[in-house]
Parts: structure tokens; sequence; C-alpha cells
């Protein structure tokens, strides 16, 4: 049950960051302007992001679609490591923090997410009649697949 509640509660905070982050791009505040200007990146990045995270965001959210959550969590991954990079080359060490955070928690809504969230892996061992990969329970590392080959 725990498990659950760590997972709901990091996903949330993932999923609303995201949401929120969406808003301010989207609508043009002064501060995400000035903070792309600050580091470089064009404000077409900011129209991108701002369309990219609130769906990657929902997606998080939502039953099913587990290759796309797959996809959600890179996608989020990429975009708080390249804002970590880009305020700290650009002299604000502070504004750093924020992204290492959400990285933070992105890492445990992926660690603890229930198994229906999970990509299922298939094996590429053609001896292996289920057909499926087991997984190491914390960090879900595919090991190869257990089922006895015929000599």
């Amino acid at each position: 049950m725990a498990r659950k509640i760590i997972y709901w509660v990091s996903t949330g905070l993932v999923a609303a960051s995201g949401l929120r982050a969406a808003f301010a791009y989207l609508s043009g505040s002064p501060q995400a302007v000035e903070g792309f200007k600050l580091v470089g990146y064009p404000q077409q990045l900011r129209i991108l992001l701002g369309i990219a995270k609130p769906l990657g965001a929902i997606v998080l959210l939502i039953p099913g679609w587990p290759r796309l959550k797959e996809w959600a969590y890179a996608g989020f991954t990429f975009a708080w490591i390249s804002a970590t990079v880009a305020h700290y080359l650009a002299g604000q060490r502070s504004e750093t923090v924020m992204p290492l955070v959400l990285l933070l928690l992105l890492f445990v809504s992926y660690v603890t997410r229930p198994p229906s969230r999970r990509l299922r892996q298939r094996s590429l061992n053609p001896a292996c009649s289920t057909g499926s990969v087991r997984t190491l329970p914390i960090l879900n590392y595919p090991r190869r697949c257990t089922c006895e080959t015929a000599s």
C-alpha cells in the first residue's frame, strides 16, 4: 500500500509540474519568456514544450498505454536534464535545483509504478515457452529467461 501511495504522490507532483509549466509556456508568461531567453533557447521550444508537457502528464495519469508512458518518462527526463544543464551554463546555479528535484520525483514514480503501468518485455530466446522476461522488483531490470532449454 505504501508503494502505491508513493507512486501516486510522485506521479501527481510530476504531472502537476508539467501542467503548470505548460500553462506558463503557452500563456507567454514573462518569467517563462525571459527564462528561455536567458539560457539561449528559442521561443519556439517554449511552445513545443508547452504542448508536450501536458500530453506527457496526461499519459502518466491515465491507465493503460505503457509504451506511451515510457516515452513520457523519457521526454520529462530529457527536458529536465536539459533545463539543469542550461541553467548551470547560464550561471543560474540556484535554478538547477527544481529540475533535479523533479528528476528525483520522476525516478521515484518510474521505479514504484505498478506492473499494469509497465511495458511488457518479450524474451528473444526462442526456447522460452512463456515468451516473457522476468524483472527485478525494484529497478524493473530484465533478467534472462529462466526456462530450461532442450540439449
